[in-house]
This record gives C-alpha cells, sequence and structure tokens, in this order.
C-alpha cells in the first residue's frame, strides 16, 4: 500500500512540473513575440523617417546683464558740503536788515512798496519749513535744501518757522537771527519779514523768492 500512495505521489509532482514548464514557456513566448514586435516598429520607424542628421548648434549673442546704475556718493557728499558751505556762520546781517522792530529785509533793487506788500500777506504762502528740534547744522543744511527746492519748483512766497527761542539756553533766539543771517546770503530771496501773527508772528518769517523765468 505505501509502495502504490508512493507512485501516485510522484505522479502528481510529475504533472505539476509539467505545469509550471508549460507556464514558464509561455511567459518566454510571449516575451519573445513582444520583443519582435518592438523590432518591426522600430524598423518601420526607420524606413519611415530616413537617414537624421543633428542640427548644428546656433550661434548664440550672449547678453551681459545690465549692471546698476553706480551711486555717486562722492557727488552727493560735495553737493551736501557745498550746501553747507553756501550758508556762512559768520555773516553780518545786522547792517542789511530794516530798523523796524521785525527786521525785515529787502535786497538792492526792490521797492519799499514790495515788502509792504509782503508784510501785509499780499502773496500767498505756498510751502513752509519748520526748523523746531533742529540743531544749528542741520537746521542750515534743511534751509538750503528748502530754498534750493523752492526754487526749482518756481515758488514765490515760503515761509520759515523758526521758533521764539524759548527752549533755548537762557531763553535767546539763537535760531532766530541765524535763519535771517543765512537766508540774506542766498540770491534767491529778495526780501523776507516777520509773519503776521496768524501765521506764526515773531517765531516765522514770510520770504519772498526771486521770480524765474
Amino acid at each position: 500500500m505505501a509502495g502504490i500512495k508512493d507512485f501516485g505521489a510522484l505522479k502528481s509532482l510529475r504533472k505539476e512540473l509539467k505545469a509550471q514548464e508549460e507556464a514558464r514557456q509561455a511567459v518566454e513566448a510571449e516575451r519573445e513575440r513582444r520583443a519582435k514586435e518592438t523590432r518591426i516598429d522600430a524598423d518601420l520607424f526607420r524606413r519611415t523617417v530616413g537617414d537624421v542628421a543633428p542640427l548644428s548648434a546656433v550661434d548664440k549673442a550672449v547678453v551681459p546683464a545690465p549692471r546698476p546704475l553706480p551711486i555717486a556718493r562722492q557727488h552727493l557728499a560735495d553737493e551736501r558740503a557745498a550746501l553747507q558751505e553756501s550758508l556762512s556762520d559768520e555773516f553780518n546781517v545786522e547792517t542789511l536788515l530794516e530798523t523796524d522792530g521785525a527786521l525785515s529785509f529787502a535786497r538792492n533793487g526792490i521797492g519799499p512798496d514790495t515788502l509792504r506788500k509782503l508784510r501785509r500777506g499780499h502773496w500767498i504762502i505756498q510751502s513752509q519749513l519748520d526748523l523746531h528740534g533742529l540743531r544749528r547744522d542741520e537746521a542750515r543744511e534743511a534751509l538750503a535744501q528748502f530754498l534750493r527746492n523752492a526754487a526749482k519748483r518756481g515758488l514765490r512766497c515760503v515761509r520759515v518757522i523758526h521758533g521764539k527761542g524759548l527752549g533755548s539756553i537762557n531763553k535767546e533766539p539763537v535760531l532766530k537771527n541765524k535763519v535771517r543771517s543765512w537766508l540774506v546770503q542766498k540770491e534767491e530771496v529778495i526780501a523776507f519779514c516777520q509773519a503776521q501773527a496768524a501765521d506764526g508772528g515773531s517765531g516765522a518769517l514770510v520770504v519772498l523768492l526771486k521770480a524765474t523765468s
């Protein structure tokens, strides 16, 4: 009985091995079929396209990226120095001021009628500069820049607020006197006077600038 069982198991094993071999052959046959189809498709493509030569390289112009414009640091420094040097603290303005209480100023060739009109508010104040809280050097530079910009814009009448000096040491209006001295030194300034009470009174000046063509 044991021999019969062993023979049956062997026969079953042979069938299983045969089935595995047939499956392997089927897979191999399918692989070869697909490889053959691939070769046929490749041959067909080559016959259709023909000989192909690579495209020649096209010369390309190399355009460098534009460089940022250099910052003219030296030019700015020179311009700032010129602004500071154009207004001297040593200039004696007292002899050029009118003897009225407001110490008004009118350049040579400017008639007294112009100064009277300026005191009465004949010209509309078009811009103003407030120097409160600035040190002397800062105020001088700010004033020079303000007047230059005003002249470029063609303004005729501006106001400069210098304060009454109440916050200064010994309550002396140091900046107030300096502003008058600086204004006289600027050619574009043809007259100035103390502002009316509504425009700042003794703490501000109304400045008339030269008309531009």
